[in-house]
């Protein structure tokens, strides 16, 4: 196994430089809330019924987040559409922000294009192209950033810009206190996870050689849920490790059956669960419950707590470790985290048909 306390492996494979996203998360998210506070939103995009995110991969994952984050505290629905259609509901007063960190998503401007069809209240998050267009064009409110990087490595903004709007929108209230918390909570992190502390005081090595050579499965429940999902995408990409991700409680009512076959595959899985005191005492008890099938069928597992008092602190904190975690992975795995080939690929062939 690669001695993940040797700083010359870093330079070695992380060759696009990854480890400067992650450890500049922070400044990127106060910076990021920053500038969304400057959009110009017209006054009637508060009068609406609903909130869809239009985005793909790593330009969606905020939506996800904040959906789950606001499901308290909102008392309008907010969902995240990965079409190229809209579902039928969308209408008039629905907010509409479309995301796509180079503007040129297929998927995010066909379904963009029939929400200004309908006259929904549309916002548009990029860096630039046909989105920036449409929006200069239509006179939406945009928010843009100038930033090099992978999709899913900018998901600071991404994430503060529809956060930052609904506030501004009162869909919900003031964050600024939970902003000031979180930003203090991801600079402790990134001092505790960087290449530069060793194997025994840095959590994400200890857990990236856990999980090196296994299949990585990541349960999650109520706030942790999507988090989970975020996790499996960044194994996915930086990696290029298998892994998958469910919830509670769904998964006591199927996935749990399934461990027994095929039965050496136990020997090369480790489950991951997300928790949080913020998950409710019923699912907690189920993560005991579930634990304990666990070491019936001899399967490894670890348990992540998170810390912090807002619920945001603790999402943010949480999807920030386990980017290290993939991060350190990726290294074990002798790969550079930076880059998706397959995906580059796979696009290259559609565009070929």
């Amino acid at each position: 196994m690669i001695d993940l306390n040797d700083l010359n492996v870093y330079t070695e494979y992380d060759l696009e430089k990854m480890i400067n996203h992650l450890n500049g998360f922070p400044g990127l998210c106060r910076e990021a809330w920053r500038k969304a506070m400057l959009i110009e939103l017209p006054e009637d995009y508060a009068d609406v019924d609903r909130v869809m995110i239009l985005g793909m991969g790593g330009s969606a994952i905020g939506g996800d987040l904040i959906s789950r984050l606001i499901l308290n505290e909102a008392k309008i629905p907010m969902t995240v559409n990965r079409n190229y259609d809209l579902p039928a509901y969308v209408d008039k007063r629905t907010l509409v922000i479309a995301c796509s960190y180079s503007g040129y998503t297929e998927e995010t401007l066909s379904s963009l294009g029939q929400a200004l069809e309908i006259g929904a209240k549309c916002m548009v998050i990029s860096t630039g192209g046909k989105l920036q267009d449409i929006a200069e064009d239509k006179h939406l409110p945009l928010f843009t950033f100038d930033y090099d990087a992978q999709p899913r490595a900018t998901l600071p903004f991404s994430f503060m810009a529809v956060f930052c709007t609904l506030q501004r929108l009162g869909i919900i209230g003031d964050k600024s206190a939970d902003i000031a918390e979180t930003i203090k909570i991801l600079e402790q992190l990134t001092e505790q996870l960087d290449i530069t502390v060793p194997v025994e005081k840095n959590q994400a090595k200890q857990m990236a050689q856990k999980l090196y050579g296994k299949f990585i499965f990541i349960y999650g429940a109520e706030i942790t849920s999507e988090i989970a999902y975020r996790w499996k995408t960044q194994f996915n990409e930086n990696s290029k490790n298998w892994a998958a991700n469910e919830s509670f409680s769904e998964l006591n009512h199927n996935t749990i059956v399934g461990y027994q076959f095929p039965t050496d595959f136990a020997g090369d899985a480790w489950i991951i669960l997300l928790r949080s005191k913020l998950i409710s005492e019923p699912i907690l008890a189920r993560y005991d419950a579930t634990c304990r099938v666990f070491e019936q069928y001899k399967i490894k597992y670890s348990i992540v707590d998170i810390g912090g008092e807002s619920a945001l602190a603790q999402m943010l904190s949480l999807v920030l470790l386990g980017d290290y975690i993939s991060y350190y992975l990726a290294i074990l795995n002798g790969v550079d985290p930076t880059p998706i080939e397959t995906i580059d690929k796979l696009k290259h062939e559609l565009r070929k048909n």
